[in-house]
This record gives C-alpha cells, sequence and structure tokens, in this order.
C-alpha cells in the first residue's frame, strides 16, 4: 500500500477498504509500524493490542465482500478511560494497575460491532484530570508539533495519536475540554456530543454530570461517522438519549444566512495576541462564506471556571471512593487494619491532582460549607445553561478560540494549578450546560495550531459538522507535524 499514513483518515481507510486497494491486514499494520516508530518520541500509547488486531484483520480479510460491514476492518485508538474486555484498563493511573475489566463500555462494543480494530489504549491525565497529560502515572505525551511542549488534556494521548498519524482517528472523553482543548493544541478535529448522545456505560467516572465521549479525529468527516458509530441510547445508562435522527456526513461548503455569535467573555487578556489574530481572520472567513458575525455577551460564563473546580472535584471525590483495594485494583501492602490499609492504598495509588481533586470535593460537600460552595456552583450553572438558551435564541453557533493559547512547554504549568486550569476557559461552560461543540485547526501561531471552537445548541450535531466542514474546507491547512519522519 503506497498511500501517505497522513493522507488516512477514517473515511478514507473505508473507501481503500471497499474499492480492494488496501487490504485490513495492511492497514493495521501501517499503523503498527507508524506507532513502533514515532511512539517512543511522542508518549501516546500506554497499552498496543498488535496480535489481537492482526488476527481480526486477517479474518476480515478472509470474508466475502459481501459479508462485511461498511466500517469493518478499519483501525482506531482509545483513550484508556473506556473499559475495554480483557484489555488493561488504568486510567493512566497506579491504582488501577493491572485492572482488565470483564466487560466492554457501549462505546467499545459499539465500535467492535461496526468491525472497527482497535490498535491499542492512548494515554490521558490521570482519571481525566488534567490539561497537558503530564498527570499520567506512567508517562507524559509530547505534542507532534513540537516535542518539547504538551499535547493537552485529559485526552492528549488520542490528540498525539491522531496528529502523529498513529492512527486514523480515536475516541476520547471530555469533562471540561478534555477533547477540544488537545484537539487545538494538535491539529485536529475534537468533536464533544450533547451530553447524552452517547453512553457513558463503562466510562471510568471523574464527573458524571459533566463526562461525555466523542472523537478526535484528521477530518470533519470522520467526527461525524465515528460519532454516529459510537452514539444512541443504551438502557444501561438511564442519562443516555442518542441523537436526534440520523447524522449524514457533512457535505456543505458555504455558511450563507447562519448567525454566529462572537463570545464577547472570551476574548479578553487571556486570550494571546496570535491565538486572536487567527480566531478575527477565522470570523472573516465566516463572512465570505456568506455568514453573519456579530458580538454577543454571556455575562455569567465568566464564572464556569469557579463553578467547575467546585461541581467537578465534588463528583470527582463520590465517584472515586469505590477505588479502596477491596474490589479491584491496587492495593498496598502496609497497614495493620482497614482503615489503614485504605489509606496506605489510596496514597500510593493517586497521583498529587488526583488527590487535591479529591480533597476539594470532599470539602465542598461537607456539612457547613454545601450551600456556601456547591449549592451556590449548581446555582451558577444554571446561570450559564440561560445565558446560553438567550444566546442561542439570535444566533445559530456561538465561537471563540478554543484554547487561550497555542501548546505550552511541558512542565511550564506544572508548578501552577490555576494557570492549568484557565487552559479550559472558553471550553467549560459548554460542559456545564451539557451543550455539543467542535474544535477544528484554523490557522497557526508561533508556527503552532490554533483551533476554532463552535458551540450549537442541544442536540445541532449535524449543523455543527455542517459548518465546521464549511470553514474547514476553506482554511486548507496543508501544514504538518514536525513529527514527520520514523526515527529508528
Amino acid at each position: 500500500m503506497s498511500h501517505d499514513v497522513y493522507e488516512l483518515s477514517g473515511v478514507r481507510c473505508r473507501e481503500l477498504l471497499e474499492s480492494r486497494e488496501a487490504s485490513a491486514t495492511e492497514l493495521v499494520q501501517v499503523y503498527l509500524d507508524r506507532m513502533r516508530g514515532v511512539d517512543a518520541q511522542v508518549g501516546a500509547y500506554l497499552l498496543t493490542n498488535e496480535e489481537a488486531a492482526l488476527q481480526q484483520a486477517a479474518e476480515i480479510d478472509a470474508k466475502p465482500a459481501e459479508e462485511r460491514r461498511p466500517w469493518e476492518g478499519v483501525p482506531i485508538a482509545v483513550k484508556d478511560i473506556l473499559a475495554t474486555k480483557d484489555m488493561e484498563t488504568t486510567c493512566a493511573s497506579r491504582i488501577l494497575s493491572g485492572y482488565r475489566p470483564p466487560y466492554d463500555a457501549t462505546a467499545i462494543r459499539r465500535l467492535k460491532e461496526a468491525g472497527l480494530i482497535i490498535l491499542g489504549k492512548l494515554n490521558m491525565d490521570e482519571f481525566a484530570m488534567g490539561s497537558s497529560t503530564e498527570n499520567s502515572a506512567y508517562q507524559p505525551t509530547r505534542n507532534p508539533w513540537d516535542l518539547e511542549r504538551v499535547p493537552g488534556g485529559s485526552s492528549g494521548g488520542s490528540a498525539a495519536a491522531v496528529a502523529a498519524a498513529e492512527t486514523p482517528w480515536a475516541l476520547g472523553t471530555d469533562t471540561g475540554g478534555s477533547i477540544r482543548q488537545p484537539a487545538s493544541l494538535c491539529g485536529v478535529v475534537g468533536l464533544k456530543p450533547t451530553y447524552g448522545a452517547v453512553s457513558r456505560y463503562g466510562l471510568i467516572a471523574f464527573a458524571s454530570s459533566l463526562d461525555q465521549i466523542g472523537p478526535l479525529t484528521r477530518t470533519v468527516s470522520d467526527a461525524a461517522a465515528l460519532l454516529q458509530i459510537v452514539q444512541g441510547q443504551d438502557p444501561l445508562d438511564s442519562t443516555s438519549t442518542g441523537l436526534r435522527g440520523p447524522l449524514r456526513l457533512p457535505t456543505e461548503r458555504d455558511l450563507a444566512g447562519r448567525r454566529f455569535g462572537v463570545i464577547k467573555e472570551f476574548l479578553g487578556e487571556a486570550i494571546d495576541s496570535g491565538v486572536r489574530e487567527v480566531f478575527n481572520d477565522a470570523c472573516k472567513t465566516i463572512e465570505a462564506l456568506g455568514g453573519v458575525v456579530e458580538e454577543v455577551s454571556l455575562p455569567s460564563v465568566e464564572r464556569g471556571i469557579a463553578a467547575y473546580y467546585i461541581i467537578a472535584p465534588a463528583e470527582a471525590s463520590s465517584n472515586l471512593a469505590r477505588f479502596d483495594g477491596v474490589r479491584y485494583g491496587y492495593r498496598s501492602g502496609e497497614g495493620e487494619d482497614l482503615l489503614s490499609m485504605y489509606t496506605h492504598t489510596r496514597s500510593e495509588g493517586f497521583g498529587p491532582e488526583v488527590k487535591r481533586r479529591i480533597m476539594i470535593g470532599t470539602y465542598v460537600l461537607s456539612a457547613g460549607y454545601y450551600e456556601a460552595y456547591y449549592g451556590q456552583a449548581q446555582r451558577t450553572r444554571t446561570l450559564i445553561i440561560q445565558d446560553f438558551n438567550r444566546a442561542f435564541a439570535d444566533y445559530d453557533y456561538l465561537i471563540s478560540p478554543t484554547s487561550p493559547s497555542v501548546a505550552f512547554k511541558l512542565g511550564e504549568r506544572t508548578a501552577d494549578p490555576l494557570a492549568m486550569y484557565l487552559s479550559d476557559l472558553c471550553t467549560i461552560p459548554v460542559n456545564l450546560a451539557g451543550l455539543p461543540a467542535i474544535s477544528l485547526p484554523a490557522g497557526f501561531s508561533q508556527g503552532l495550531p490554533v483551533g476554532l471552537h463552535l458551540i450549537s445548541p442541544h442536540f445541532g450535531e449535524q449543523a455543527l459538522v455542517d459548518a465546521a466542514h464549511a470553514l474547514e474546507h476553506r482554511f486548507q491547512l496543508e501544514a504538518r507535524p514536525a513529527l514527520t519522519e520514523v526515527r529508528e
């Protein structure tokens, strides 16, 4: 197979399989070879599934064409927060080291039912808590555009693997921007669906009212295709609804008559000048395609980070209580009694950022502080939802930069948690409101990718990918990461 690995989107892989220009085995082998060549530098994978992937590919190749499912044989990699049967699933935490789930997450099951081939599990910030993928207990992931910089987080392994062409597409999760922010920093497409569009069953929970599974891909069409595969109502997740109707691959090339509201509060001093310049150029592109761009104010979103860092840790403190060394995962050999064993297990198994958030969450839920902090944060969340609803009465989309800055240097913000938390300034309010949003590459600053952030009303995924596709076609960004040569 002579195709450039950077040309192989998920949709393109499907076309090659259908035309018999490539076999499933050849496609899997291309990515395994690429992984072996570059992942020692990038650190995107925690676990590879080489033997099983090649075996599945061979079985698919042996099938008659008429018996194959549409996406059968297309490779994919998944964030290591999704339970995958008989494959180690750690959430990049030592407390789950060696844990092999006896079941598949619903999203994983749907990938398998579609015939996709899982190449491996991707690195992340521990329990999805972070914005740089430096909080992994096993290794940091590096940005393929500059190996001295972070890929974003917490789905940094997923974004970096797609950017480095180690997989055609990947699944990540987004709690406060964990798909879109790394997509922006790595120059790929990241789609966070409406809350409930994808089942969370088997997604190891960080903050249950915020977590959502979604795609990281090379193209907007790939994002739509992968979301269509994994979405749907699920009796195992009472919060799941699926999308409202089928999601077709986008074909739009203009934005005639569509109204875009620029969120005023996301263009303050926190936004780097280079990012602001790319965003302003993107607004001009929207207008050139026939769209109307106007500034709109959503006053409550400025309180989004404060509300999020009360609500999310509160939910995390409850969700992570189950990791105690009794039922599964790591158990400390220290401790003279049950309570002491709990203490040692959690002290040794959790990393610093996870401990920080558990402590914050436990504090804000404690007697005497619940109403002052958690109750107030939930009221702020309601105000944010109301502001979005008012804005969508006048606009089809709301837009902003995805990230306030381009990818920052490894270690630059690890000693300053607040600076790290501000990386999700523009993305967090979307999760608090449960809205769908997409980040797509819009240009470059300092030679590094900058993402454009589009937000639509609940279950507006079709309109979202249509607009993103029209912009993607006009942007025509052809630059590739510096990491294009395989090093032995």
